[in-house]
């Protein structure tokens, strides 16, 4: 469909904020039409909030808002297909329902929130923002990730953070086999246990600064836990430099 969106638009302000709601947005319109449109909704530099657009139609969908590049809320309903949200910029996408493999893969920033099930692959590739899901996730979360956080309320399945090389992965429930990877560098925390570990990693009670630094990346996921009952995930040679630097991480320890 060529037909440009009908799109209205109403402002309310509460306090001394204001925020602009678009309402009516459907994948009907086709997805490189509904990314047109979301790009062409001006954004004022000076709101405190972020303009608001609820999308429908999206339901049973692959390739959902892939590629997104503007600040700005999406909220929509799924359930949703495969690859969602992938290659996301800036935007800040809510979503209730599940969705399929790939969600947010190669994400670079802004944030998605799923309030649901994730398949396999949830935010593979990632290299920064924040990928959170009220859920569980399948397997291979965090795979192959060079930054952001992916915080997952629930359990994961088998080879989480497989092939990463930055970035965190929080793990509210349990893990399936292979946790973790014996030449990464990125931060794996978990409340429950794993099925197995990876072949040269190990788990140990997080430090001091580690609990306050989780403490606070739960409250900005919204997840609901006290980062003591966590532990990491690290490479048993990291553990060794640690010790041998006196509690400082060596850079070098590979």
């Amino acid at each position: 469909m060529n037909q440009s969106p009908n799109i209205k638009s109403t402002v309310g302000r509460q306090g001394s904020l204001s925020r602009s709601h678009f309402n009516g947005l459907s994948l009907d319109l086709g997805a490189q039409e509904l990314s047109k449109a979301i790009h062409e909704i001006p954004i004022d530099d000076n709101d405190e909030q972020l303009t608001q657009v609820d999308v429908n139609g999206s339901a049973g969908q692959d390739a959902v808002l892939m590629r997104l590049d503007h600040p700005i809320r999406i909220k929509m309903e799924g359930p949703l297909g495969d690859y969602a949200f992938a290659f996301n910029q800036q935007a800040d996408i809510r979503m209730t329902g599940n969705v399929g493999n790939g969600v947010a893969e190669g994400m670079i920033s802004g944030a998605v929130r799923v309030r649901g099930d994730a398949g396999i692959g949830a935010g593979a590739a990632m290299t920064g923002g924040t990928l959170a899901i009220y859920g569980n996730a399948g397997n291979r979360c965090g795979a192959a990730m060079r930054g952001g956080g992916v915080f997952v309320r629930g359990d994961v399945g088998d080879d989480a953070g497989v092939g990463a090389l930055g970035g965190m992965i929080v793990i509210g429930g349990d893990a399936g086999h292979n946790l973790g990877d014996a030449m990464s560098n990125a931060t794996v925390f978990i409340r429950g246990s794993a099925a197995s570990l990876a072949a040269g990693v190990t788990d140990a009670p997080l430090r001091k600064r580690e609990q306050l630094r989780l403490g606070l990346l739960l409250i900005n996921a919204s997840i609901r836990g006290d980062a003591k009952e966590f532990r990491r995930i690290v490479p048993s040679a990291m553990l060794e430099a640690e010790a041998n630097e006196r509690g400082e991480l060596n850079p070098n320890w590979r």
